[in-house]
């Protein structure tokens, strides 16, 4: 009876140790864990004009999405203005609406690619097929000129941007309420409408046409700099002590948890249906390797980490404190960590034979299911 109580007392030390430690090992990366917004985009009855006035019954129907909020979250105040987006989609198009509050409209880049995040924006990111890699990023102020390119890495990983990548067939038109660049009045807020054809998300023509169900990871973004008026015009201010640019705000969809959205894993997720905007509400259903993809991502922010603090990559699991093997709900999950010189792969396990990978790079994949 004695060793029976004894083994049960062991088992329970080990169960809480292992609890314990199942709660700890998030620590120091919780803000990169809070969970993505999702959205549900509708399809379109009838054609939609590009002219930045949204009159479409579709548009009308669409829901917007949530107020953006500061790009670290809850950790900011809330944004100034009010800004906020919808979807709808097509065959051939993802069209986007957004709506930005704004008391003092400007924008003087005029020129297509020109860096318009130096002025007011607004920005979209697109990666159809959730891996990280090989996405896209749209830029437009109010005077309507866009900024767009193409990453196949994130800057984190080595990526550069392909600023010479041109989306065939884009379209964007602003609306604004009040008078752009002029100081000597108040405005109400500046609309964009853009139409973003499906295959100009592509470098080699090959791209991914949504289905019914599909989900894309997409964020969107709100620079908004603080200005002093010089001359009649519009000039970002500047710390007197420094001579430099005060920070501009970022106000996000999805809050990224970190001051960079270059974070593809952090972007929220859209879900295509095939019912009308103005029909059946459809339920956002979590795929299912965005639901333990957590468990690879956590791997790679300690790995980086201990590869900064050590000079190398850790060689076991144990080494970042994560288990091997362990239940989520009713599922068995097992990690495996493999090592070659200055590179590595994780990979993620269930007893129903569903696999993911993640690698140095940051590439999430899905093996099997």
């Amino acid at each position: 009876m004695k060793y029976r109580n004894y083994l049960i007392l062991w088992g329970l030390i080990i169960f809480t140790s292992f609890t314990s430690s199942a709660q700890n090992i998030w620590k120091e990366f919780e803000h990169l864990f809070v969970p993505a917004r999702t959205y549900v985009i509708y399809k379109t009855s009838s054609e939609i004009t590009i002219d930045g006035k949204a009159t479409e019954t579709d548009w009308q129907s669409a829901d917007w999405s949530e107020c953006f909020k500061d790009i670290e979250g809850e950790k900011k105040p809330k944004p100034l203005y009010k800004t906020q987006v919808k979807m709808l989609w097509n065959e051939s198009n993802l069209y986007i609406l957004a709506e930005l509050e704004e008391p003092h409209i400007w924008a003087y880049y005029q020129t297509n690619d020109m860096i318009v995040y130096h002025e007011n924006d607004f920005e979209v990111f697109i990666d159809p097929d959730r891996d990280t890699h090989n996405y896209y990023e749209f830029e437009v102020n109010a005077q309507n000129t866009l900024f767009d390119l193409h990453l196949d890495v994130p800057y984190r990983n080595g990526g550069n941007a392909n600023i010479e990548w041109n989306a065939n067939g884009f379209k964007s038109a602003v609306d604004i309420d009040g008078t752009l660049n002029n100081p000597n009045d108040k405005d109400k807020k500046w609309t964009i409408e853009m139409a973003i054809p499906f295959s100009s998300l592509t470098t080699d023509e090959n791209y991914m046409q949504p289905q019914n169900g599909d989900v894309w990871k997409i964020n969107f973004s709100r620079v908004e700099w603080q200005t002093d008026i010089i001359e009649g015009n519009y000039v970002p201010k500047k710390n007197p002590a420094t001579n430099k640019k005060l920070p501009e705000y970022n106000w996000v969809w999805s809050p990224q948890g970190i001051i960079d959205m270059h974070y593809p894993e952090r972007w929220g997720m859209a879900l295509f249906s095939t019912h009308k905007a103005d029909g059946t509400k459809e339920k956002f259903q979590l795929p299912l390797e965005e639901k333990f993809a957590k468990y690879l991502w956590l791997i790679y922010y300690k790995q980086h980490k201990f590869s900064k603090e050590n000079g190398k990559y850790a060689t076991s699991l144990s080494e970042l404190d994560v288990p091997e093997n362990f239940n989520e709900g009713d599922t068995e999950i097992f990690l495996t960590l493999k090592t070659r010189e200055n590179k590595y792969h994780v990979f993620l396990s269930t007893q129903k034979g569903f696999k993911l990978s993640i690698d140095q790079n940051g590439c999430f994949k899905t093996l099997s299911e």
